[in-house]
């Protein structure tokens, strides 16, 4: 960030705090430690006022800490490295970037000085359907189940994706061990039919699986072409070690990602020792400045950077500008929501890559009434 550009008499004029609510294109199933996940989605913004002009983030700011920043010149959010100053990043980093890329009339991939150096008029980025969930725990024959998640494949496919990811983990706590684990594996391979054989393909058991599960259903599905493997099992690093060992003997090349949810404080030390490939902390929190810090240190070990995002629509479009600063990115992932009051027109899905529009800030727009209403109906000001 260039902080020479930052006026001195910037300051926060007014902060206020409101939610978004909006739907899934398909209404999500279970996964394997937790329940149906439905249809709405919710987002938490912050519209924030400096010099006269607003810009929109998601923000999980509390009233109080808004009150000890209004009145802040902006500067003073920034370090000497032009990265937003830790207390400050969960409640103001997103609504600041936006609010700078539109006053510079840049949009935040510019901001960040990626090292892939995007092109003026936008670029692409791959991304992969995130939205193959347990629909089919009612039925009771695998074939059914198949076909039923084939289909909904088949949606993201005429939807412009090309790679998915697939929840399993059924044996977790869905269905008895061994039918749960078999359909798990029929699944993949249905949707490698959909997929293709360029498709990259992704499961997720969400820990539901031990070492040995994991090795039994890799040794299933060694036909079908894993490009990762994630959450087989909590974070451990001897387990991640003899798998590693097991994965070079077999020369069955599949990574390993982790990084969602209560992730061990010792996950990056484990994947720079090379126990684990991809990692996948949250877009909005630990956040994109932590992410612009964290992907350069996985790019020094040749490390890969997917951070989630699921059922956080801001997020989705927020992970297409950070990928412009990380080398190892792999992909944006895309949980398909409307959010009501946020339009996302200027991005789209196409041959299974993201495009990420050459708008200022983040490049999207709020409906301003729509906000206003929602502040006052269980939001708040600080001004």
């Amino acid at each position: 960030m260039n902080l020479a550009g930052i006026d001195k008499d910037w300051v926060v004029e007014k902060i206020e705090f409101a939610k978004l609510h909006g739907e899934r294109a398909r209404s999500a199933g279970a996964n394997a430690r937790l329940g149906v996940h439905g249809k709405a989605c919710e987002v938490s913004l912050v519209r924030i006022t400096i010099d006269g002009k607003t810009a929109y983030g998601a923000s999980h700011i509390t009233k109080e800490q808004a009150e000890k920043w209004k009145g802040r010149n902006v500067r003073g959010f920034f370090g000497e490295n032009g990265n937003i100053l830790e207390p400050y990043r969960i409640g103001l980093e997103y609504p600041l970037l936006d609010w700078l890329g539109r006053r510079w009339n840049q949009p935040v991939y510019e901001l960040v000085q990626g090292t892939s150096s995007p092109s003026p008029g936008g670029f692409a980025v791959p991304c992969y359907d995130t939205s193959l969930y347990f629909d089919d725990l009612h039925l009771t024959d695998d074939k059914d189940a198949v076909k039923l998640i084939q289909e909904e494949a088949k949606q993201g496919y005429a939807k412009g994706h090309r790679h998915f990811k697939i929840k399993v983990g059924r044996g977790g706590m869905h269905m008895p061990l061994t039918e749960g684990t078999r359909r798990d594996i029929a699944i993949v391979e249905g949707v490698r039919e959909v997929a293709g054989p360029d498709g990259k393909l992704m499961i997720d058991a969400n820990n539901g699986y031990n070492l040995n599960l994991t090795k039994q259903v890799l040794t299933a599905l060694s036909g079908v072409g894993l490009y990762w493997i994630e959450e087989m099992f909590h974070e451990d690093n001897e387990l991640y070690k003899d798998l590693k060992l097991w994965l070079k003997e077999r020369d069955q090349k599949v990574l390993i990602a982790d990084g969602e949810g209560y992730a061990s404080p010792r996950l990056v030390d484990w994947a720079t020792q090379g126990y684990v490939d991809v990692l996948q902390y949250d877009i909005i929190h630990p956040g994109f400045t932590h992410w612009l810090e964290l992907g350069a240190k996985l790019d020094e070990h040749g490390l890969f950077t997917a951070p989630h995002c699921y059922g956080n629509a801001y997020g989705i479009y927020a992970t297409g500008h950070l990928s412009a600063a990380i080398r190892g990115f792999q992909f944006v992932e895309w949980d398909d929501i409307t959010i009501h009051g946020m339009d996302a027109s200027a991005y789209s899905v196409k041959e299974g890559k993201f495009y990420v529009p050459p708008k200022a800030g983040f490049g999207l727009e709020f409906d301003d009434d729509l906000f206003t209403y929602q502040v006052s109906q269980g939001g708040w000001i600080v001004e």
